[in-house]
């Protein structure tokens, strides 16, 4: 059997968030499935993803304890999914995990059969979502968006593009992981 560990990942602008919360509001919850809680050194924000908020100091001290199941740095923030997080693997759930590009490598060696999906958008798309919402210069802007065409995919990353609506990615998303093997999960009414 294969691991039942999915992790999603996406550039900044791409819309991961929202097509995960299209997912989470349609999955019934009395299937097996697992949404991992992310520990990240920025405050909570209102209508923003619900995360365990710490600062730098006790991040470190966490990971150095070996707290952390998967642990990366990305726009100057630190971001983990504790031990305890993929505990329901061992009892046969799934696990999602809200993932980063830049640390892939890394966890494909930790989960080498984990399923990965990518969640895109085009540049121009990408551009105009991360100018809306106002929390990087231009600048910042520009280099999100290059950092986003110079990302090569490793074979076997499944794609949703996200520049049509939120309805349409939410339905490929879920299309993918009702395609893998053991995926008991279905749309609620």
């Amino acid at each position: 059997m294969s691991v039942r560990l999915i992790y999603l990942m996406g550039p900044s602008g791409s819309g991961k968030d929202s097509v995960l919360g299209w997912l989470r509001a349609r999955l019934d919850p009395r299937h097996p499935v697992h949404w991992a809680r992310r520990t990240i050194t920025r405050p909570v924000q209102a209508g923003g993803e619900r995360h365990e908020s710490i600062d730098s100091e006790e991040f470190a001290a966490l990971k150095a304890q070996g707290e952390f199941a998967l642990a990366w740095q990305a726009n100057r923030l630190h971001y983990g999914i504790r031990q305890h997080e993929l505990a329901p693997l061992a009892r046969g759930q799934w696990v999602l995990v809200n993932g980063s590009r830049a640390y892939l490598d890394e966890a494909l060696v930790r989960f080498p059969e984990m399923t990965v999906v990518q969640i895109t958008a085009r540049a121009e798309t990408l551009r105009r979502r991360l100018a809306a919402r106002g929390r990087e210069s231009p600048e910042e802007v520009e280099e999100r968006v290059a950092r986003a065409s110079t990302f090569r995919l490793p074979p076997g990353v499944q794609q949703v593009n996200n520049d049509e609506t939120l309805d349409q990615a939410g339905h490929d998303l879920l299309s993918i992981l009702q395609a893998l093997e053991g995926w008991t999960a279905r749309p609620s009414s």
